[in-house]
């Protein structure tokens, strides 16, 4: 394995712990209370891949499984998990990854994941001045 802060660090399989702050999070998204609930109850597993600079990102859990595939610096179109449709691009810059999104309704949110202190995948959350955190723990 590459050294651990490096962005190659991030592929392999993650299960959820914990997060913070998710539900101020997704209140900014303009998220329903019932599927705030049920994102409070739930743990999601990622399983992040690259192969030939192509990148995949699934998150699957009880309420939906949903696959990403991007390559870095090239805008794409994505549905995410709360079903809004956005223009997304996603960097790499060092050791994180940085995924921007940008709705239909001009909201910008971002999602910047990269392996912290306690070697946990951190995913740091913004939209408007709502910060969230989410985090991981390596399956494999």
């Amino acid at each position: 394995m590459s050294n651990s802060k490096d962005i190659e660090a991030l592929k392999g399989t993650w299960n959820q712990i914990n997060d913070e702050n998710m539900d101020e999070f997704l209140k900014e998204l303009g998220v329903g209370m019932a599927k705030r609930m049920a994102v409070k109850n739930m743990k999601s597993r990622l399983i992040i891949n690259e192969n030939g600079g192509k990148w995949t990102i699934r998150s699957e859990s009880t309420l939906r499984t949903k696959t990403v595939e991007f390559q870095p610096d090239v805008e794409f179109e994505e549905t995410t998990m709360d079903g809004r449709e956005v223009k997304a691009i996603v960097r790499i810059q060092g050791n994180k990854m940085e995924h921007t999104m940008k709705g239909k309704d001009g909201k910008e949110c971002s999602a910047v994941r990269y392996i912290n202190d306690q070697g946990q995948q951190q995913v740091d959350l913004t939209c408007g001045s709502v910060k969230a955190h989410r985090y991981f723990k390596r399956v494999d």
